[in-house]
């Protein structure tokens, strides 16, 4: 039987737009990251009150990802991922008032609303790229589209790692190692902090003109009416769709699936530095562990996404989820770098599992449904502001039994991937035997 291919033809241009946007939200996540830390010394914060930050980035997903299906079961992909450019543009242009006031109240605003964007754009891209074409394969081209997300992401660090923190004038240090700005008068710190909010803004300033230069090419692009958006067909009503959903089994799990694992990816990534620190090794070495981290993850999208043409997706997923599961007790077991590196190469194996688990859920889902899913499966990136708090109190007691608490706090990305596997597991014997 002759294989469809991943991308049609009449379909390449939008696919490659849309594809682009899976980069401009993964450079947003994560230049958004190191903020914490630059806004906590620049603005005198505590670290409670600097996480705010986290808290505005992820409560933007939170807040828009239903209103957002609910407007593309009316209208369209193409106008629903307008408004997601538009919003996204909005916020980030907010930050040069923000900048002006100094005021961190209105940088937490600037942000929230720039994920209304995010989460505009995450619930409409997701869905749109499986309906690019035959159903066999979305799962694969999804991979393919969101294998651009870490390229997005990689730049995004890059930018905070060499543009902006080497600039910031609060962080510089005596030969001590003390912060040179906590011993400086009133007068001289309004000076570095118009100074440092300036380095922190320009970023964002300069993304809301790439944003805005996307809008208008894809405002003036013609786009497929597809099942699952407004145009093709009158929406069912909300109840019926909720009904639906909840029966489906592999949809419900896949949602706590993707809680899961968006949970694990961030303790995994936030957490390299503290590991690394407790080793004697440097924040700026330790990024780099970080950046190592990134690129394999990005590696493991092709990979992944090239193996997908020999393996079913649902087995794929379980067997990334047994090696992500051996890495990790890799790290909570090795002390030393041995640990380190393994907790890197967990990245490796956490390369395909967001877009395949969502793949996966929705694969079953009847189109009419599809939008209002995908807004669950979006809604599910709050995973992410669930448990790091938990493994960041576990870290803070120091030892464990007479291991490092850092090591130990592990456990639960372990516990993560463990779900992970076994849904991969029981969607993989859910086909065999049908």
């Amino acid at each position: 039987m002759e294989k469809k291919p991943l991308v049609e033809k009449k379909y390449l241009i939008t696919f490659i737009l849309i594809t682009s946007l899976f980069a401009l939200w993964g450079f947003a996540n994560d230049i958004t990251n190191p903020m914490v830390a630059a806004f906590q010394t620049v603005m005198e914060l505590s670290a409670a009150k600097a996480s705010m930050i986290q808290f505005a980035f992820y409560g933007g997903y939170a807040t828009m990802a239903i209103p957002a299906a609910l407007f593309i079961r009316r209208y369209s992909y193409k106008v629903g991922i307008l408004i997601g450019l538009a919003l996204y543009a909005i916020g980030a242009f907010l930050f040069i008032p923000a900048a002006q006031f100094q005021q961190f109240s209105f940088f937490c605003v600037s942000l929230y609303i720039l994920t209304f964007g995010l989460a505009f754009l995450e619930t409409t891209a997701n869905p749109f790229i499986l309906s690019l074409g035959d159903k066999t394969n979305s799962t694969r081209r999804l991979n393919l589209a969101q294998a651009f997300n870490p390229v997005g992401s990689l730049s995004g660090m890059a930018v905070a790692s060499v543009i902006v923190l080497p600039q910031l004038l609060s962080d510089k240090r005596d030969a001590a190692g003390q912060i040179i700005f906590d011993t400086l008068s009133e007068a001289e710190k309004a000076d570095i902090r118009l100074h440092d909010l300036a380095i922190i803004r320009d970023p964002y300033v300069a993304l809301g003109l790439i944003v805005l230069m996307m809008f208008i090419i894809i405002g003036i692009t013609k786009m497929p009416n597809v099942a699952g958006d407004g145009t093709s067909s009158s929406a069912p009503s909300h109840r019926h769709t909720l009904c639906r959903l909840w029966y489906n089994t592999i949809y419900r799990y896949g949602v706590l699936a993707q809680v899961f694992y968006v949970a694990a990816q961030i303790m995994c990534w936030t957490f390299i530095i503290q590991y690394a620190d407790r080793l004697g090794i440097n924040k700026a070495t330790a990024q780099m562990f970080n950046i190592a981290a990134m690129s394999l993850n990005l590696c493991g999208r092709f990979i992944g996404t090239f193996i997908m043409r020999y393996i079913n997706t649902r087995r794929l997923l379980m067997i990334f989820g047994i090696f992500a599961s051996i890495f990790t007790l890799g790290a909570i077991c090795l002390d030393g770098l041995a640990g380190l590196y393994s907790l890197v190469c967990i990245s490796l194996f956490m390369s395909i599992m967001f877009p395949t688990i969502y793949g996966i859920a929705l694969e079953d889902v009847d189109s009419e449904d599809t939008t209002l899913g995908a807004a669950f499966l979006v809604m599910a990136i709050v995973g992410g502001a669930l448990m790091p708090p938990l493994q960041g109190m576990i870290i803070d007691l120091g030892t464990i039994a007479g291991w490092p608490a850092v090591n130990v706090s592990f456990c639960l990305p372990l516990l993560c991937f463990c779900f992970i596997t076994m849904y991969g597991y029981r969607t993989y014997c859910k086909i065999k035997t049908t």
